[in-house]
């Protein structure tokens, strides 16, 4: 699969088709990055990894949603609410472990 798959998967499974996806965190021109409708789950990143795992390097589930992360971050996209940076912190310091099992 390319590269560009992850970020397709991502805008599929927030909002669909149609809408620009990359605006700015503050001051955007485009569409902004609005939790309420940038706003992906743990779970459909959960998904998303275990559909991509032959093409991430992550040996686990929780290392391959992390991965995925990544490309929220680029993508402007919140999870759960939370941006992106603060929610890998909180997945790194283990607040989440009960869903990567």
């Amino acid at each position: 699969m390319s590269d560009n798959w992850t970020a397709r998967r991502i805008r599929t499974a927030v909002i669909g088709k149609g809408i620009k996806f990359n605006g700015s965190w503050e001051g955007e021109t485009d569409v902004g990055s609005d939790p309420s409708v940038h706003n992906i789950t743990l779970d459909q990143i959960i998904t998303i990894s275990k559909e991509k795992a032959d093409d991430l390097s992550g040996k686990g589930v929780k290392q391959r949603s992390l991965e995925v992360m990544g490309t929220c971050v680029s993508m402007r996209c919140h999870i759960e609410g939370i941006v992106p940076k603060d929610f890998i912190k909180q997945v790194k310091a283990g607040d989440h472990d009960d869903k990567f099992n």
